[in-house]
């Protein structure tokens, strides 16, 4: 296990439980790593919210929550309860299994992703080699929580937010997808912690700064992807009256807003992996301000970058109006995708000659 959790046991002790025992502890122990992920990325979701709220507010010269506890810091589980408690209300015409299996769609693939995000160098769920592979298959379902939110809905004004949405997150998958073919393309594998390694040495290692266009490319396509504003027609009030979701209530429409802010907090931790050295520390190459900042662990490294976009998420929600669906679908298509493919073709020439921050010859392709 990767988190090595067994180690809290004495391995004397191990060997005198039966093979069955031995089982039963593995699973326990599988299921407190689980837990470890997933109650920490709950409260984030939901304190995030809050975090969204402050900034914005601060933004506009407001103020913000700050009446349900000390400075507001209850307001996500006054929200929670608040929907907990509402009435779930299902169309009389819905079908009714995929109306209920929609927001489960949205939200379960959001968590099941985080298995092979590496917190640091032994800390990851399941370390696989193909844990790229298994990103693009788990992140791609999310798309039919949508579809099937606004076909089981039957509502025409909830089918056309779930075609937009299905429509916008292909169109920006495929440009997340190529940038990313430049990344394993630099890396020389498919395993997310030898990502990292490969960017060791120092922040001038890091895949940002040599992959640049592949970089904007992949962090804008995350906020469309994440249907977040200037993004986020989906849920043009003033056009299609709320979106995919616009039939659902109580905790089935918590569901898809816990799913984007999980989603949010997914984008901020794989461009952070791919593109800014994950767990590695930005002094690692820089003798004393290596040893200053020794004490910080990885995963606070990782944390810290993964809260920058965070925060550039809520900024540019509160900067930017929303764009015509026309031009996002032109943004995706005839700029990012040409963008992206012209640049994996530089890559490879850069590579084949030898000429750049490579790490291809010591670690070669899973």
């Amino acid at each position: 296990m990767s988190f090595q959790l067994a180690h809290l046991f004495q391995p004397a002790y191990l060997s005198q439980l039966s093979p069955v025992s031995q089982d039963i502890l593995n699973i326990i122990l599988i299921i407190l790593e689980i837990l470890l992920i997933i109650v920490p990325l709950l409260i984030a979701v939901a304190y995030l919210t809050l975090a969204e709220r402050k900034v914005i507010a601060y933004m506009q010269d407001r103020i913000g929550p700050n009446r349900v506890g000390f400075f507001g810091i209850l307001q996500p589980i006054a929200d929670g309860m608040k929907l907990f408690f509402k009435e779930m209300i299902c169309p009389t015409k819905a079908s009714p299994y995929l109306y209920i299996l929609a927001p489960a769609l949205t939200f379960i693939p959001a968590l099941i992703a985080w298995a092979v995000i590496p917190f640091g160098a032994h800390a990851v769920l399941a370390n696989i080699n193909a844990g790229v592979l298994y990103l693009f298959a788990v992140s791609s379902m999310g798309v039919y929580g949508m579809i099937i939110a606004g076909w089981a809905s039957n509502s025409k004004y909830a089918l056309y937010g779930a075609l937009r949405s299905a429509a916008q997150v292909v169109s920006y998958e495929l440009a997340m997808g190529f940038a990313l073919i430049g990344v394993l393309m630099a890396a020389g594998s498919l395993n997310f912690s030898e990502i990292v390694r490969a960017q060791s040495g120092g922040f001038w290692h890091w895949y940002f700064i040599p992959l640049f266009p592949l970089f904007i490319v992949y962090w804008i396509s995350g906020i469309a992807e994440t249907n977040r504003a200037p993004f986020d027609v989906v849920e043009g009030e003033s056009e299609i009256a709320g979106g995919a979701h616009i039939e659902y209530s109580g905790m089935r429409f918590a569901l898809f807003f816990l799913g984007e802010y999980s989603n949010m907090i997914l984008i901020s931790a794989l461009i952070s992996t791919f593109f800014l050295g994950g767990w590695l520390s930005p002094f690692e190459a820089i003798p004393v301000l290596d040893k200053i900042f020794a004490w910080v662990p990885g995963i606070l490294w990782l944390f810290i970058k993964m809260a920058v976009f965070l925060f550039f998420y809520l900024w540019i929600r509160a900067s930017f109006p929303r764009y015509r669906y026309d031009q996002i679908m032109r943004l995706g298509w005839k700029v990012f995708i040409p963008v992206t493919l012209f640049w994996i073709i530089v890559l490879a020439i850069l590579i084949k000659l030898d000429i750049g921050p490579w790490f291809h010859h010591l670690t070669p392709l899973h």
